[in-house]
């Protein structure tokens, strides 16, 4: 009879013993999970033969995670792309048979076209979806952002002609009440939201040295 020996490499062991289908989260996130969760006008109690308020959260939530703005967008004709004005240029006016509707470009920027009438949630209730419970740090919230995919140019020139608009996954970090704007960072190949160094950036990238 020989003593049982742990191996040193156990965690790698037990990483391969996969039983079956699990509802178990296995993979790495940097969003809390009900930032996900949609808001239900529900009451907690379920009058007989309503869903149950879990089952409607559960059904919705995988209802607009189907949804993709820009396939949406796309389907009405638009392109995503064309939604970002860009600087006039009078000596590289398209023909007219070129141009469909308008030969005038785009020129107002899409804030002018904000509507917060039917919104769920106000900014700091979105915001808040980053806190979790017994934590007082705030976490990214998950959401989608036109930016160029040029991030140099972009900050340097947003309206260049050369720069190509497109809907990404980003963290909203912050929002600003006076200018009515969201702070958002890029995610990563992995979907996360890192800093130069590789750590999460919580709390809008506020840190005690400012």
């Amino acid at each position: 009879v020989t003593k049982f020996k742990i191996p040193s490499h156990l965690s790698s062991v037990l990483d391969k013993e996969v039983a079956g289908p699990s509802t178990e989260t296995i993979t790495e996130s940097d969003f809390p999970d009900q930032s996900f969760k949609p808001k239900v006008q529900m009451p907690f109690k379920r009058a007989p033969g309503q869903n149950p308020r879990k089952v409607e959260v559960e059904r919705r939530r995988r209802l607009y995670l189907s949804f993709d703005i820009a396939e949406l967008l796309a389907s009405k004709g638009i392109d995503s792309n064309q939604l970002m004005p860009r600087h006039y240029d009078p000596d590289n006016i398209p023909p007219i048979e070129e141009t469909k509707d308008s030969v005038f470009p785009i020129y107002l920027p899409l804030n002018v076209f904000d509507n917060d009438e039917f919104d769920c949630r106000t900014p700091e209730e979105w915001i808040s979806l980053g806190l979790e419970p017994g934590s007082s740090d705030r976490k990214p919230v998950p959401g989608k952002a036109l930016l160029p995919t040029d991030d140099v140019l972009g900050h340097e020139d947003p309206k260049n002609q050369e720069l190509i608009y497109e809907w990404i996954d980003v963290g909203v970090l912050d929002y600003d009440k006076e200018t009515e704007l969201y702070l958002v960072h890029k995610t990563d190949s992995k979907g996360l939201v890192r800093d130069e160094e590789g750590k999460p950036i919580l709390n809008g990238g506020i840190t005690p040295e400012g």
